[in-house]
């Protein structure tokens, strides 16, 4: 019997560079395959002694000739919002065309329940997922650490933090934690038809994230919260298309709600030790 193969799509992206570093650590370099879009991301696999293969969300066809042989995947969400429950459907079906025993699939925190806009479409490609007939995974995602630190250096430079979040607490983890669960679940067995909500084991509001911000950096940084419509108007201002800045505003609203909360620490369980605190991450931003 050959040797199973494990291929990690978005192979480039952020998450998916540290999903392929986690996996090295649990199967040989030979097994893991990464798929790209473009002929130097494949080189540069290629060069670290990983299987390379190209194809494009927007092209099943391309995505049927790069599933050939491939045992195990994992769908890392795309980033075109708007564009991914189309996209995903094509790796989904191409996946089921080239026999593709095993999908783990990054969703987000309480997909099928949450209010949040950003949910619909991982809703409905984890409903086109269970629909295929192909064994499954979900790994529901919670809000990445990074994602409060994209604006690190407004934040410092205008020591203030704006949001849309009121009181409402954020259990984030960094994206190696959450890479780290996705090879997990990958290379592991006893996967299939599991559910897993995924988040830090810790969390902060808003203000929290903020007075940690100030500890860390010596400046003071205050949390100044904001109506969502305000909100995504200051995002569109700052320089974000009009949608993605939406999207953003209704996630912070949501969260206000506790669509990005979860205390179940299944995170931390399945990658065998606890997830790194806020105030870790934000001194790794700093440095």
């Amino acid at each position: 019997m050959s040797e199973q193969t494990y291929m990690v799509t978005g192979a480039n992206g952020q998450l998916g560079q540290l999903v392929i570093a986690a996996l090295r650590a649990r199967v040989a370099p030979g097994q893991i395959i990464g798929l790209v879009r473009r002929p130097e991301d494949a080189a540069a696999l290629e060069a670290q002694g990983l299987g390379a293969r190209l194809g494009d969300y927007d092209d099943v066809d391309s995505l049927t000739a790069a599933f050939a042989g491939v045992d195990r995947l994992l769908l890392i969400s795309g980033s075109a919002v708007g564009q991914r429950a189309r996209q995903h459907g094509n790796v989904v079906a191409a996946a089921k065309a080239a026999g593709v025993g095993f999908i783990a699939y990054t969703s987000i925190l309480n997909a099928q329940g949450s209010a949040m806009a950003l949910a619909a479409e991982h809703k409905a490609t984890e409903t086109m997922i269970a629909e295929s007939g192909i064994a499954h995974s979900f790994l529901r995602n919670g809000w990445y650490s990074e994602n409060l630190l994209a604006s690190l250096d407004t934040d410092l430079s205008l020591g203030k933090h704006f949001g849309a979040a009121g009181a409402g607490r954020f259990s984030t983890a960094p994206r190696h934690d959450y890479a780290e669960a996705a090879a997990v679940v990958l290379a592991g067995s006893g996967h299939a038809g599991k559910t897993y909500e995924l988040a830090g084991d810790a969390s902060v509001t808003l203000a929290d994230f903020a007075a940690l911000l100030s500890q860390a950096s010596g400046k003071p940084v205050a949390y100044v919260d904001m109506p969502e419509v305000d909100y995504a108007a200051a995002l569109i201002g700052a320089g974000l298309p009009e949608g993605f800045a939406k999207i953003l505003a209704d996630s912070d609203a949501q969260a206000a709600k506790g669509a990005l909360y979860n205390a179940s620490h299944t995170l931390s369980a399945l990658i065998g030790h606890p997830t790194e605190p806020m105030a870790e991450t934000i001194a790794r931003a700093l440095a």
